[in-house]
């Protein structure tokens, strides 16, 4: 962004690559396929780099709102800086974060969840895809839930899917009934308390009983979750976890 700043250029939407997309090795493997896909369709972008900070979701979450204030602030004082208007970012925790909890800050931006923008790209006909190997494949979907509950968005992943011309299988717990994965309320950065069962587990096993051939997911924590009760049921070699941007990228041969 600083580089198309000092060119007088403007992006027409800054993705907003988020903590788990720049230092998870998984996660990074969704943010360059999202890049192909922006890439492909000819989108300008642009995103931050070094002065990206973490949102404050997981600071907030956990109960430390100063931390929270401090991170929020200082990224809306770069925002602002770059007059950005549009972001786009592949993370729901950023996308709840940024659409409805910086505006009380003086953030106040146009932000979409990458499958809503992907979607978006398809309708319009800026980008075209083919089902490729996932066409009659039965996909699962797991709604992650800082994009479904908390901001019913639960069309655009599952509009994406179809146009692979691939089967798309529900779980019995879905959208608004959907369930957690077990990472959300900062429950990623520590370990579960003592129970019958952990989450993410329970969670597998109902994407399990759709006997599907890839698990779809749209959230870097969920793909860490739903991958890691994948392999608790020893499915790790045939059973993959990926991103809708992953499905279209590969459809692509991106």
């Amino acid at each position: 962004m600083a580089e198309m700043a000092a060119e007088n250029k403007m992006p027409e939407v800054l993705f907003w690559v988020g903590c788990a997309g720049s230092f998870d090795d998984r996660a990074k493997k969704i943010t360059k396929a999202f890049a192909k896909i922006l890439q492909k369709a000819e989108v300008s972008f642009a995103v931050l780099g070094t002065e990206e900070s973490c949102t404050g979701d997981p600071a907030k979450r956990a109960g430390n709102e100063f931390v929270f204030m401090m991170q929020a602030m200082q990224n809306i004082e770069v925002l602002n800086g770059y007059e950005i208007h549009k972001i786009v970012t592949t993370c729901p925790h950023c996308f709840n974060t940024l659409a409805n909890e910086y505006p009380d800050l003086g953030g106040n931006y146009e932000v979409q969840h990458h499958t809503q923008f992907i979607n978006k790209l398809l309708e319009e006909g800026r980008l075209k895809v083919e089902g490729g190997h996932f066409k009659g494949k039965r996909i699962t979907y797991h709604d992650p839930c800082y994009l479904g509950r908390a901001n019913q968005v639960y069309e655009a992943p599952r509009e994406v899917i179809r146009k692979l011309d691939a089967e798309l299988v529900e779980m019995r717990r879905c959208k608004s009934n959907g369930l957690c994965c077990g990472a959300g309320g900062a429950q990623m950065y520590k370990e579960p308390e003592p129970g019958r069962k952990d989450i993410n587990i329970e969670r597998t096993e109902e994407a399990l009983e759709t006997k599907p051939e890839y698990v779809a997911a749209a959230c870097p924590f969920c793909n860490t979750m739903m991958t890691d009760g994948v392999k608790n049921s020893e499915r790790e070699g045939d059973l993959p976890v990926l991103d809708v941007a992953e499905l279209i990228a590969q459809a692509e041969d991106l």
